[in-house]
């Protein structure tokens, strides 16, 4: 069975819920870096007073026994601490009905208006509870899963923030992706950069009290993949758009760039494309040769190339303003402000931890159908095989 994952909840309901199909067996899974990963999407500075209330663990409910998965499907579920605010307002019992006020006044911006319509509701909060981001807690639970498995074969997946509202934080698409994660982990708005990241904190600070709202950019990046992974003869099986469909998937994200992207249709071909040179048998996953650049982002006719693969991509600013902009109000057809949920001022930090695991479950499910997947140690084997020979075809080179 191939990798996938489907979710389930509400962003005020009484749990979020995550089922994970295609696990091999025999994968050690640990429940606190599973927990780890999910305090990380909580973080960051901008982030709302619903932060202050969850504090998210994922309960495996199904497909582990005694820490290592059985290869049956995983159940994950994160459970809302904000639930007991909303057993009235969100309960699926009819007696609830009528104990909270509908929502009309819609957001630009947000998926209210068009879900309302497209559903026929009389109540936003019908669409937005579950176009919430808070859904990415699910996909992160996942992500961990992914990079669980991805660990046992040395792929590693990281991000940093490269930009918040108009403060861009200086970075070279040929430095150490690794320890710019590091210096990441440390920061307010996770900019590697220490002066940037201390502007781009005023300027959340400015926004804050204008009611306005701050988008920004990140990296997400994975070292060790090896050459091999999606494939060039299908259009559906293309790394590279597999990558741009599950990135644009999270809530907020608007653009995506592998590599240098669009930074690339501005300059010539031999500014852009990465030359080949003989050396590359020192870390085995290159087929014997290595890049001298790596402006494609390790991805090359939708296969990967053995380089380090990294995306970029671009969050627009969260649609809820505590200065609302203007809109309609659905029951009336008279022109209003837009309501205000809670909300944050920046969530790029948090988007950029949910973008480690878009591309975390993305490379995992394209190693499965590379190496197979029915258990780890087959896994192992068969990845041992595939880059002894890729690695023989040239035995001088070094």
């Amino acid at each position: 069975m191939p990798l996938r994952y489907r979710t389930a909840g509400e962003s005020h309901g009484p749990l979020l819920m995550t089922l994970v199909e295609g696990v091999p067996a025999g994968l050690e899974l640990d429940g606190e870096r599973i927990a780890a990963d999910l305090a990380r999407r909580q973080r960051g500075y901008g982030r709302g007073g619903r932060m202050q209330i969850e504090t998210d663990r994922a309960e495996l409910l199904g497909g582990v026994r005694w820490g290592r998965t059985t290869g049956a499907p995983l159940l994950l579920g994160v459970h809302n601490r904000d639930w007991e605010n909303w057993r009235q307002g969100m309960s699926p019992d009819p007696s609830g009905r009528g104990s909270i006020p509908a929502v009309t006044q819609v957001r630009p911006g947000h998926a209210d208006l068009p879900g309302v319509f497209k559903h026929d509701l009389d109540d936003a909060r019908d669409v937005l509870e579950r176009a919430s981001a808070r859904e990415t807690a699910s996909r992160v639970a996942a992500g961990a899963v992914a990079k669980a498995l991805l660990g046992e074969f040395e792929i590693h997946v990281g991000s940093f923030v490269t930009g918040v509202g108009e403060v861009v934080a200086p970075w070279d698409p040929d430095a150490d992706f690794a320890s710019m994660h590091q210096r990441a982990e440390g920061a307010r708005l996770r900019m590697p950069d220490p002066e940037a990241d201390a502007r781009a904190a005023a300027l959340v600070d400015t926004s804050r009290d204008r009611g306005d709202t701050l988008g920004g950019t990140f990296v997400c990046f994975a070292k060790g993949v090896p050459v091999g992974l999606g494939t060039h003869t299908t259009a559906e099986g293309r790394l590279d758009g597999r990558l741009g469909q599950a990135f644009l998937s999270i809530p907020a994200i608007k653009g995506v760039s592998l590599g240098i992207g669009f930074a690339g249709a501005r300059l010539p071909g031999s500014r852009v494309h990465d030359e080949i040179l003989p050396g590359g048998v020192a870390d085995g996953r290159r087929g014997g040769v290595k890049r001298a650049t790596n402006r494609a982002g390790g991805v090359e006719g939708g296969i990967s190339n053995g380089e380090d693969l990294w995306v970029e991509a671009a969050m627009k600013p969260i649609p809820t303003l505590m200065s609302p902009l203007r809109s309609v109000d659905l029951a009336t057809g008279k022109p209003v402000a837009a309501s205000k949920e809670r909300s944050d001022v920046c969530a790029v930090p948090a988007a950029s931890v949910v973008g480690e695991a878009a591309l975390a479950f993305e490379l995992a499910r394209a190693f499965i159908e590379k190496f197979g997947g029915d258990c780890v140690g087959d896994m192992r084997q068969a990845l041992e095989s595939y880059l002894d020979r890729i690695n023989g075809r040239w035995p001088t080179a070094g």
